[in-house]
């Protein structure tokens, strides 16, 4: 029988099904050193894609109809190595990056519903905060704006991109969490369609709010490396467990 979990009253049974959202991201390079001290605190390890650099997402996403009903979303999201895995370098990394074996640290989430922020951190350890949006999915150049408290966090926009053939991005990856001293795994399974992507292609624009600091004290705003848009995205997310990962790479 499927778990289910109690949120604000509200049984939700396991897996939790997104049937329609829409997404844009942008994935920059990024020191490691900075930012294996911003992740330190979850024990995991930054995957590099080559040496000293690594790879963060900014994400918007539109949950138009799914088990936690509709809201919007912003992530700053690290990849990373397995929890199970230490060190190896590069070249490990890289064959990680190939064969689906690296995994998604979601290091900021700020949402404005509810609903969705009780249930992210009940059930996955998602760090969702409450915050306001202005969203603009359905043109042919996406734009997102996100703040919290006042404060601009970030105005990101995405030009066009290439259609890519099939599926494009469909995976089941790893997504970490570290909320309440605890590590967190999830799977993450993605259905998209229509995606389109690019090389560059992202304005970032950051504010003054401590999520902003962060990606400030990592070199953004810069060129981003690429870009996608995804105007059809499923999704699935499972149970989450609690991991212990081991020493950390003496090298990072």
């Amino acid at each position: 029988m499927s778990d289910v979990h109690m949120v604000l009253g509200t049984p939700i049974g396991m897996p939790v099904q997104v049937r329609t959202a829409t997404a844009f991201m942008a994935v920059f390079s990024v020191p490691v050193s900075p930012t294996q001290a911003l992740i330190a605190h979850t024990g995991l390890e930054l995957l590099q894609y080559r040496p000293g650099r690594g790879l963060c997402t900014l994400v918007f996403v539109d949950y138009v109809d799914g088990d936690l009903g509709p809201y919007n979303e912003f992530g700053v999201c690290f990849l990373v190595r397995d929890h199970a895995r230490r060190g190896g370098g590069v070249p490990q990394d890289l064959r990680d990056l190939a064969t689906g074996g690296a995994g998604a640290l979601i290091h900021q989430l700020p949402v404005d519903g509810e609903f969705t922020r009780a249930a992210g951190r009940g059930i996955w350890g998602f760090p969702k905060v409450l915050a306001d949006f202005d969203t603009d999915h359905s043109s042919a150049t996406k734009r997102g704006t996100v703040s919290c408290d006042g404060a601009l966090i970030a105005e990101l926009s995405v030009a066009p991109g290439l259609p890519v053939p099939g599926k494009g991005i469909a995976a089941s990856l790893a997504a970490y969490s570290h909320l309440d001293d605890v590590t967190r795994r999830t799977t993450w399974d993605m259905n998209p369609s229509g995606v389109r992507t690019r090389t560059g292609g992202a304005t970032l624009r950051l504010g003054t709010h401590p999520i902003a600091e962060e990606l400030h004290r990592l070199g953004l705003p810069r060129r981003a490396l690429v870009t996608s848009s995804i105007p059809d995205l499923r999704m699935t997310f499972g149970s989450a467990e609690a991991v212990t990962p081991g020493p950390r790479d003496p090298d990072l």
